[in-house]
């Protein structure tokens, strides 16, 4: 299995697999703990989930943001500031920012396991389900008025096919992230480029 892993490693990282398989590896089993975790959620319970990684990200950045917006109205308020002063504020506010994205940076990579494995817990139940239902949101009342084809909705429940058209061709969803996928994935996040072979799953990579 180590030799496959490496094989894969190579065509997404180059030739020094070896030393980054060490690297990915690590967050390829936590995605695969993970995902063992999901399957006793309910469909509204994983996608809770997701919205409890975004809540994650904005608080890593909230008091720098909240900061931003406080230097912002100090600028807005006072059109007659000091050009000194105004300037010395936008510095503040290109420090911040520039946390925050370092902020953001090190949240993704901490809860990359965990979305990860809620993507492949969704794919593997669009692969078994024809039909998932789910509490419907805004965005999904707002989502089946242009694609009635993915989904309906039926009274206060969001029903998403797994069957929908593309360029009037019907597709069904009928793929599950393999290990060497996620490896891809990673080599993704981490700003690599993912040179697969055809059939290695190369758009399943990028979902």
């Amino acid at each position: 299995m180590i030799g496959s892993f490496t094989k894969a490693l190579k065509k997404v990282f180059g030739d020094k697999a070896q030393r980054d398989l060490k690297e990915v590896m690590p967050l390829v089993d936590q995605t695969k703990a993970a995902f063992a975790e999901l399957e006793r959620l309910t469909n509204d319970e994983l996608r809770e989930r997701t919205t409890q990684l975004k809540a994650r990200i904005k608080e890593r950045t909230k008091a720098n943001d909240d900061r931003v917006e406080a230097l912002r109205a100090e600028i807005d308020a006072d059109p007659q500031m000091d050009i000194h002063e105004r300037e010395q504020r936008y510095q503040e506010v290109d420090k911040l920012e520039e946390a925050s994205l370092k902020q953001i940076e090190e949240v993704l990579l901490e809860i990359l396991p965990e979305a990860f494995a809620v993507v492949k817990e969704t794919a593997r139940r669009f692969t078994e389900n024809s039909e998932l239902r789910v509490r419907a949101t805004d965005l999904d009342r707002e989502l089946a008025t242009k694609r009635p084809d993915a989904i309906r909705i039926e009274g206060d429940q969001a029903i998403w096919m797994n069957t929908w058209k593309a360029a009037g061709i019907p597709i069904t969803w009928d793929m599950v992230h393999y290990d060497v996928q996620l490896i891809g994935g990673v080599a993704l996040h981490k700003g690599k480029i993912a040179e697969m072979s055809t059939g290695e799953g190369k758009t399943l990579v990028s979902t």
